[in-house]
């Protein structure tokens, strides 16, 4: 198997009593890291925004899933199991309003202004209750006024990049809409851009470490003349929970998944194009919020079934469903739904821009973005060849070994 840990950093390993104050919005990852370092022992403190706390995760329970409303079914994936509540502090009013502001962005310029509000907003709140034990672990975008206390204090500082920097995802994402006009609203009306990618830089300068979830954002950071030398790549993983029983075979076409946002980082035109050209071999179904213009979501629905938004207990159901995963990213970290896929024995087929852990011709395959031909390729070998999809779905399981979140967490121990 390939080293776990890619970097020129190296990390000390006499250094061994962090103790974190961890803050994260949203539910990341099923709050893996706070998990990881809770059960290591060196999570001190979790901040976040909304998360089932003190009782209600017992109750929400309770209630059997086919009654639970849509808010409530996102509240069940808001729970951080096996962690105390007494060290989480969770700051619901704030989250509650940072999902009010979300919904009510109507342009791009809105939604990055809507972001800056929570990043700062975000800090500020933890600030006020007081960084704990003698290490912080944050997110990009969302921790630069912890990062700078953190350093004023002395504390060792860790720093997550989630994805590619945003330098380089709006260049690539320009090229998309340049190569797709008419779905998604230009980002250049987005007068917000510049001091969101700012921000971003300044928490590198901030953090003695930089985790990467793959080479492709190791390497785009690089690109943006940012600190490779405090960068390091960790594969993520995801809850040993998370899989599915041995697949039954199906007569028809090859059910096709896709899991993530609808529009151009997804790679979603490459989607459509495929689609289009395996009709009647094929059929495609993809989970996640529509975010393309109106037009072009009708003529998504023409060919692919659109499912929208589900809630997190409802996920499983489609990866149940599917007999190929398909992620053509444009721009990501490393996508969680590819490390899904394979732990439901899903041949994984994505880009490298997906940073994905998938093997190429073992696990699934890695195309080269923006190209529906390999795409096409790929898929069609596994129409004409049934042996190869169910040898690639034992692989895939296989590999899912490595994506586990006890693996993961040895992996990021190892840097701490």
């Amino acid at each position: 198997m390939q080293a776990v840990i890619q970097s020129s950093y190296q990390p000390n390993v006499g250094q061994n009593q962090d103790e974190f104050t961890v803050a994260q919005l949203g539910a990341r990852g099923h709050y893996a890291i706070p998990r990881i370092l809770n059960e290591a022992g060196k999570l001190n403190h979790f901040y976040t925004d909304i998360c089932a706390v003190k009782g209600l995760p017992k109750y929400l329970r309770l209630i059997p899933q086919k009654f639970q409303s849509k808010s409530l079914a996102r509240l069940n994936g808001r729970i951080p199991y096996g962690i105390n509540p007494n060290i989480i502090t969770a700051f619901s009013s704030f989250g509650f309003e940072y999902a009010s502001r979300l919904r009510k962005a109507s342009s791009a310029s809105e939604t990055t202004k809507a972001f800056l509000w929570a990043g700062k907003t975000f800090g500020q709140l933890v600030l006020r209750q007081g960084l704990r034990g003698n290490a912080i672990y944050v997110f990009n975008t969302a921790g630069l006024e912890l990062l700078q206390a953190a350093k004023q204090a002395g504390l060792r500082t860790v720093m997550e990049q989630t994805i590619a920097p945003h330098q380089i995802e709006t260049q690539l994402l320009e090229e998309e809409q340049a190569l797709h006009p008419g779905w998604e609203e230009s980002l250049q009306k987005n007068k917000y851009l510049a001091e969101y990618i700012e921000r971003e830089q300044q928490e590198w300068s901030l953090a003695d470490i930089i985790l990467c979830g793959s080479s492709f954002v190791l390497d785009s950071i690089q690109h943006c003349h940012g600190p490779k030398d405090r960068c390091v790549v960790v594969p993520y993983g995801i809850d040993a929970s998370f899989q599915l029983p041995p697949k039954k075979s199906h007569q028809g076409a090859l059910r096709i998944l896709t899991v993530g946002t609808v529009g151009l980082r997804k790679g979603i035109p490459y989607v459509l194009e495929t689609a289009k050209r395996m009709k009647g071999k094929a059929v495609f179904r993809v989970v996640g919020p529509v975010n393309v213009l109106p037009e072009m979501a009708a003529d998504l629905a023409e060919h692919i079934e659109l499912l929208g938004q589900v809630p997190r207990s409802q996920i499983m159901a489609h990866y149940e469903w599917a007999d190929v995963f398909l992620l053509p990213s444009i721009c990501e970290g490393s996508a969680t739904s590819t490390y899904e896929a394979l732990a439901c024995g899903l041949p994984v087929i994505a880009t490298p821009n997906t940073g994905s852990i998938v093997e190429d011709g073992v696990s699934g395959f890695i195309v080269p973005m923006r190209n529906v031909d390999a795409i096409v390729t790929k898929l069609e070998s596994l129409c004409t060849q049934p042996e190869l999809l169910v040898t690639m779905s034992k692989m895939a399981l296989e590999k899912s070994i490595f994506s586990n979140l006890s693996q993961y967490g040895q992996r990021l121990l190892q840097i701490f």
